[in-house]
C-alpha cells in the first residue's frame, strides 16, 4: 500500500477521479455517452459474414461486396476507437480503475484467443496420436510432402523471437520515458512482423499441398493461416500505437493501449512456438 501511494504521487489527480459537476458525479469510473458505433459495427460485421459466404461460394460480385464490407467495418472500427482515444487522452476520463478494467478486458480477450487455438491444436493432436485408417494409418497422409522445418519455418521463428525482443525493448523504453528508443523498438518490431508475413506468403505459394489435401492440409493451413492473421492484426495494432506515440499520446504512466498491443504480440510469439514445435517439427515428421 505504501508503494502504491508513493507511485501515485507522480500522477495527476484526474487519473483517480472523474468529476462532472453538471451531473453531480465524482467517482473513479467512466460512464460513457451514447454512441452509434457499437450498433453500426455489429451491422457491418453481419454484412461482412454474409458477403464472405457469397464470396466463398463464388456468387456474382461476391468479392466486391466482401471488400466493401471490410472497408465499412474498418471505418466504423476507426471511428469507435477514435472516440475512445479522445476520451482517454484529451478528456482524461481513463482513471486508474478504468485503465485497470481495460487491461483486465485485454487479458480475458487473450484467454479467449488461447481457447480458440486450443481447439485446433486439440484436433491436430487427436489426428496425429490416433491416426484414422481413412488416411492409411500414416501421418502425414501418404502422398503429402511436408515442409522442411529447418528452412523457412526456422527463419520465421527467428524473426518472431527477435520481434519479441524488440517489442520488450520498446516497452522498457516506454516505462523509462525514452521516446526515441520506443520509436525504434516499434519500428523494428513492425519490420520483423512484415517480413514474417512475406515469408509466410512465400511458403504458402511454394507448398506442395493445399488446404483441401486431407486433414493434414486443412489443419496446417487453418492453424498457420489464423496465426498469420493474428500477426497482421498485431502489426496494425502496433502501427496505431506508433502514430499515437508520434502524436505524444503516451506517457510513462499512461500507455494502456501500447501495453495491450505488446501483450497481444507476445501472445502471437508464444503461439508460433507451439506451432513450430508441434506441427513443423513433430507432427510433420
Amino acid at each position: 500500500m505504501a508503494n502504491f501511494i508513493l507511485k501515485s504521487e507522480f500522477l495527476p489527480k484526474k487519473n483517480f477521479l472523474n468529476v462532472n459537476n453538471l451531473k453531480n458525479e465524482q467517482h473513479p469510473y467512466h460512464l460513457v455517452d451514447c454512441s452509434p458505433w457499437p450498433f453500426m459495427l455489429s451491422i457491418s460485421l453481419f454484412s461482412l459474414v454474409i458477403s464472405f459466404v457469397l464470396y466463398f461460394y463464388a456468387y456474382v460480385n461476391g468479392g466486391f461486396y466482401f471488400s466493401l464490407s471490410i472497408l465499412i467495418f474498418l471505418f466504423y472500427l476507426f471511428r469507435w476507437f477514435s472516440d475512445v482515444i479522445v476520451e482517454s487522452t484529451y478528456q482524461g476520463h481513463h482513471t486508474f480503475k478504468v485503465r485497470f478494467g481495460i487491461s483486465f478486458g485485454m487479458v480475458l480477450f487473450i484467454l479467449s484467443e488461447i481457447m480458440f487455438f486450443f481447439s485446433f491444436f486439440w484436433a491436430f493432436f487427436h489426428c496425429t496420436l490416433s491416426i484414422s485408417i481413412d488416411i492409411g494409418s500414416v501421418w502425414p497422409p501418404k502422398g503429402l510432402h511436408d515442409i522442411d522445418p529447418w528452412s523457412l519455418p526456422l527463419l520465421n521463428t527467428v524473426l518472431l523471437l527477435s520481434s519479441g525482443v524488440t517489442i520488450t525493448y520498446a516497452h522498457r523504453a516506454a516505462l523509462a520515458g525514452m521516446r526515441l528508443d520506443l520509436l525504434l523498438g516499434l519500428l523494428a518490431t513492425l519490420v520483423l512482423g512484415f517480413i514474417f508475413c512475406y515469408v509466410q506468403y512465400y511458403e504458402y505459394s511454394h507448398a506442395l499441398f493445399s488446404i483441401n489435401d486431407s486433414i493434414f492440409g486443412s489443419l496446417f493451413f487453418m492453424l498457420t493461416g489464423f496465426h498469420g492473421l493474428h500477426v497482421i492484426v498485431g502489426a496494425i495494432f502496433l502501427t496505431v500505437c506508433l502514430f499515437r506515440h508520434l502524436a505524444y499520446h503516451f506517457t510513462r504512466f499512461h500507455h494502456v493501449g501500447l501495453e495491450c498491443a505488446i501483450w497481444y504480440w507476445h501472445f502471437v510469439d508464444v503461439v508460433w512456438l507451439f506451432l513450430y514445435i508441434s506441427i513443423y517439427i513433430w507432427g510433420g515428421r
